[in-house]
């Protein structure tokens, strides 16, 4: 069974009609008077979990639910995102929603926005800007993501003692830097080493080389993996495999986001623990866009809860999993 974690709460509001149509990267913003007009700048497609939530936040900002949406994902290049942000406040957009790829570098960009009267959303990370900059964040629990990954840990390995190598996401991001802070405070005092740590930038291909190199470097001293999401744990099995260990058995491995693909690794015991990050953020987002444009007042962070799951819980799962 699904397992909620501990802490978590939607932050309740008025129910309020959605939005949004899908414009190509770089469209003016050219919808008609009755839609709202709404630049988004995603972070990229680095992952499913980064997919899963661009078509959560497409069909939440639709043409049919009252939107024009100008699109914009910047590859993770923060300056072709910081870019995009200020096309859209120069196109004139009614609002502007960004996945900050990374913490620093915003304030000025979001000091123009401010000037030019655009409210500014946050959706998914956050950054490290004045909150007077932006009217609210959208997002997941990372710390605590990371610290129900590190409890999983402790709790079955804390007392034999492991050794642990850890794929890191992209540098300088909130999920990063907070998972690894939340998944730090849990282990912290047990028996669990931590060999090696090195970004895998969120993506399949960058997980398999980092993982290529744990491998060389330690062999069968590694007992356990920790990666920051699905798709970089996804990219360790196949450096697993082609060193001639068993996934799950061999090297345990505890994953965050239960993307489908991740959930069907663990279905097949070849992860062992998976910390949810729901990426369907978007009808959420658009009640907020909606909500700040007519005046009202909304809560400056809104978190949705997360769940946990086991190889039962994948296989219960997997059938009705809509992401």
């Amino acid at each position: 069974m699904k397992k909620f974690l501990g802490g978590l709460a939607v932050i309740s509001m008025a129910s309020l009609a959605l939005a949004g149509c899908a414009s190509n990267p770089g469209t003016e913003a050219t919808g008609g008077d009755d839609l709202i007009t709404v630049g988004f700048a995603q972070t990229g497609s680095e992952s499913g979990w980064r997919s899963a939530n661009t078509e959560s936040m497409k069909a939440a900002f639709s043409e049919e639910n009252g939107f024009n949406l100008v699109f914009n994902a910047a590859d993770n290049k923060p300056e072709a995102q910081i870019a995009a942000v200020r096309s859209f406040i120069n196109q004139g957009v009614d609002a502007i929603v960004i996945a900050p790829i990374v913490v620093d570098g915003w304030d000025d960009v979001l000091n123009e926005a401010k000037d030019a009267g655009i409210p500014v959303i946050l959706e998914d990370r956050t950054v490290s800007a004045s909150e007077d900059l932006y009217a609210s964040w959208i997002g997941l629990d990372f710390e605590q993501e990371g610290r129900t990954a590190g409890e999983w840990v402790v709790e079955n390995f804390g007392d034999e003692g492991a050794n642990l190598v850890i794929l890191e996401g992209t540098t300088g991001s909130s999920a990063a830097l907070d998972r690894a802070t939340g998944f730090a405070d849990a282990i912290a005092g047990s028996n669990i080493t931590i060999l090696d740590s090195q970004t895998g930038n969120f993506t399949r291909a960058d997980g398999k080389t980092v993982m290529e190199g744990f491998l060389q470097k330690y062999g069968s001293d590694i007992d356990l993996l920790f990666a920051h999401n699905d798709d970089m744990g996804l990219g360790a099995l196949d450096a697993i495999k082609a060193a001639g260990l068993e996934p799950g058995v061999d090297i345990k491995i505890v994953t965050i986001d239960a993307v489908r693909d991740g959930m069907q690794a663990l279905a097949n015991g070849e992860f062992n623990f998976i910390v949810e990050c729901n990426p369907i953020l978007g009808e959420k987002v658009a009640e907020v866009v909606k909500a700040v444009l007519a005046g009202e007042s909304v809560e400056k962070s809104i978190i949705v809860p997360d769940g946990a799951f086991t190889q039962e819980d994948a296989i219960e799962l997997l059938p009705t999993r809509p992401y």
